[in-house]
């Protein structure tokens, strides 16, 4: 995925720099989709790999454009230096499936103590606490749904992805955004036009929708459940979370019981539902943080108020029960 090469056109060295650290570099091998382009799902399978690399460099190189500020810039590049391995699948783990921010616990510790990181820093004459939390700073993360560098890089990339767009059209609208002021008095990405920002609002939510799909939170709880079961059985270690993707498998596969559930995730390929309870090892009923943006046109205000149709659509999407049954089909292990 290589998105950033237009987000923008030149790299300062010490972006260049931070992005050769060992802690940035294992994230080459993390991925955006949190374990379920393993599974066979067909929403899953055939989708372009998308690290958490990728979406690290995306953000900060947007950060970049917009404020040429090396601290939120790298602030933005290191807001997933911590992610595990499977990264939201840990929040499942960690009983943090609604919020998804347990991930970032170990944040400042990884920039700390990573002397490549360190030296870079000293160099541009910041210290840990200027790099370590992105959410002081709008341009690189808000609240939801206002538009963020983070929110803004993975809608784009996703688009691309799951080709729900091409390339040039995620550019367009990358390309109608500046920065104004929003109605908190903060800065904030917004678009200049009514059309590109109610088109991009309309692909962020089935985004959103396939972030919370059936497959999505099946695929998470279920990975979850896997990894914690190895850990108490001794197979992982919590630090083993902190090592790459190809790592963790190659662990498990290594146990004959693991191996084989690890095979069994992998071959899900179908999702059945009930909205009553059922019989079986399977069923879950699975709750998830709802993922959603409402971007700001200049001068006219929120889509949602701007564009009646999107804003029913959003409330719609934002009252959706998740309160039934689901259970993952795989394919026999031979």
């Amino acid at each position: 995925m290589d998105l950033w090469k237009r987000y923008q056109n030149d790299m300062p060295a010490f972006l260049n720099a931070a992005l050769q650290t060992p802690p940035m570099q294992r994230l080459r091998q993390v991925g955006m989709n949190c374990g379920c382009e393993y599974t066979s799902f067909p929403r899953f399978d055939r989708c372009m790999s998308y690290s958490r690399f990728d979406h690290s460099l995306g953000v900060a190189t947007i950060v970049w454009h917009f404020t040429k500020d090396p601290a939120q810039t790298l602030a933005g590049l290191f807001h997933d230096i911590s992610t595990p391995t499977f990264a939201h699948v840990v929040d499942f783990l960690h009983g943090d499936y609604l919020r998804q921010e347990s991930t970032e616990d170990g944040t400042e510790r990884m920039i700390r103590d990573s002397a490549e990181i360190q030296e870079i820093l000293h160099d541009l004459g910041l210290k840990t606490s200027d790099v370590c939390d992105y959410h002081r700073y709008p341009i690189a993360d808000n609240e939801s749904p206002k538009l963020s560098a983070d929110r803004l890089e993975y809608t784009l990339g996703n688009l691309v992805q799951f080709e729900f767009s091409d390339r040039e059209t995620a550019y367009a609208l990358y390309e109608d955004i500046i920065v104004g002021t929003n109605e908190d008095g903060e800065p904030e990405l917004q678009f200049r036009s009514k059309e590109k920002a109610e088109k991009f609002a309309l692909f962020s939510l089935q985004c959103a929708k396939l972030y919370v799909c059936d497959e999505d939170r099946y695929s998470m709880q279920m990975l979850a459940e896997l990894l914690k079961d190895a850990i108490f059985q001794k197979v992982l270690t919590e630090h083993d979370l902190e090592k790459t993707e190809p790592e963790v498998i190659q662990i498990l596969c290594a146990s004959k019981c693991f191996s084989k559930r690890w095979q069994t995730y992998c071959s899900y390929r179908s999702i059945l539902v009930s909205r009553q309870p059922q019989s079986g090892d399977g069923w879950r009923m699975i709750h998830a943080k709802k993922r959603n943006i409402d971007p700001l046109i200049s001068g006219l205000g929120r889509v949602s108020a701007v564009c009646p149709e999107y804003g029913a659509l959003l409330n719609k999407f934002r009252k959706e029960s998740q309160d039934y049954w689901i259970c993952g089909t795989a394919d026999p292990i031979g």
